[in-house]
């Protein structure tokens, strides 16, 4: 039985999709005693913090911020923009997509499941053309949202938000646009404006490197003027008294003031690195570690390389190897956490998360224990993935270097 104490040397290399590694600095941020949540100097962190997250989510609209998981963002999404019985088109392309679809029927919606037949679905981004085809379908207009997943954290696929929303223009359709950032947010390129999403979803435990605790709905005119007609039980989730509030920098409720404090560092961090660097670093680590993979001769989950994840890499076993005893060879042996496979390939596949707090040492130690594991699974390898994987490192410098002062 694994002990609670149980620590040994060195550190523990969390390398699953997130939670991401805490960096230091925002655990030091968390420890600051907690104040007065309706004092003046709270008023001033909530102010900082509810304009800072617009730069993320690249919005000049509000951003709510709950003192809840990604899952309540979810909930928080659909609650205030539909209605009983409403219709909603759900793109499936893989396990987040496929909770999200429970959700919407746990809570009296109508959710339609559209994408890709099988296990194909699970291996590629969402296919605007088929939302436009079917929105074109629908002349009575009775599907009122089209919810879709930015970066799918169970395949490692990244979708095109910005063709979904020219389809539905395309079809000249009236649905809201409510896109699941969880995993891609601070890591990916997202542009709630830009891209013309109604409701982004997002939570802080991935590329914001949180620990789980504070999620978000960024909303667009559009989904607040939607909020005043839906009628699906909503108090706590409510936007309108939040935001409200907000203008202040206050809750209507007790926030998570610790956590807010994380996030104010966070933001600090992210925004010292410049996004467009941060994203850069990501993409980089990516093609590291699919360039290992390839290596090894093993298959990516991502049929698609136009949609591969800067986030993470799913990496397929051979037939017959089973994916999770593999994974526990490698946490047992190298102290190394790596995600399982979710749902349809739940066995086949594990995650390597290259995400928030990490760099080039950081992937390469993974990818070490990864290869060791392997070896030591006895599943058969083309060549080392190390070689791979350092060479495209060292041929493409970070961004920004550090250099002697």
């Amino acid at each position: 039985m694994l002990k609670l104490d149980f620590h040994p040397a060195g550190r523990h290399f969390l390398q699953i999709p997130g939670p991401s590694p805490v960096p230091d600095r925002i655990l030091r941020a968390m420890s600051y005693p907690t104040i007065d949540h309706r004092g003046p100097e709270f008023g001033v962190l909530g102010l900082k913090v509810l304009d800072g997250i617009k730069k993320i989510f690249k919005t000049q609209q509000p951003v709510v911020i709950y003192p809840a998981s990604g899952t309540g963002a979810w909930e928080a999404a659909l609650t205030n923009t539909l209605s009983p019985g409403d219709t909603v088109l759900m793109y499936e392309t893989g396990h987040f997509a496929t909770l999200w679809k429970q959700m919407a029927e746990r809570l009296g919606l109508k959710p339609e499941f559209l994408g890709l037949p099988g296990i194909e679905g699970w291996r590629r981004g969402v296919q605007a053309d088929m939302i436009e085809k079917r929105l074109r379908e629908d002349s009575q207009h009775a599907i009122k949202a089209v919810c879709v997943v930015h970066n799918e954290t169970s395949t490692g696929v990244t979708s095109d938000i910005a063709a979904v929303r020219r389809a539905i223009d395309a079809a000249g359709h009236p649905a809201l646009l409510l896109v699941d950032t969880i995993s891609g947010l601070a890591s990916a390129d997202y542009r709630h404006d830009e891209w013309g999403v109604d409701v982004t979803v997002s939570g802080s435990q991935k590329g914001l490197m949180l620990p789980p605790g504070i999620s978000f709905n960024a909303v667009s005119a559009k989904a607040l003027a939607a909020s005043e007609h839906a009628k699906l039980p909503c108090s706590f989730w409510g936007w309108a008294e939040i935001i409200e509030m907000n203008k202040s920098g206050y809750w209507p409720y007790t926030p998570n003031t610790n956590l807010l404090y994380g996030l104010s560092e966070a933001l600090d961090m992210l925004q010292d690195e410049g996004l467009d660097n941060v994203f850069a670093r990501h993409r980089r680590l990516g093609e590291a570690c699919r360039r290992a993979v390839h290596a090894w001769g093993l298959e990516i989950q991502c049929a698609d390389p136009a949609v591969y994840s800067p986030v993470l890499t799913g990496v397929m076993m051979p037939d017959g190897v089973d994916a999770d005893a593999v994974r526990k060879i490698i946490y047992e042996r190298f102290d190394l956490s790596l995600g399982t496979g979710l749902g349809k390939v739940k066995g086949r596949m594990f995650r390597i998360g290259h995400l928030g707090d990490c760099n080039d040492l950081t992937l390469l130690a993974a990818l070490a224990g990864c290869e060791m594991g392997l070896r030591i699974a006895n599943v058969p390898l083309k060549d080392s993935g190390l070689p791979a994987a350092m060479e495209y490192l060292a041929a493409q410098p970070n961004v920004v270097s550090l250099k002697a002062a």
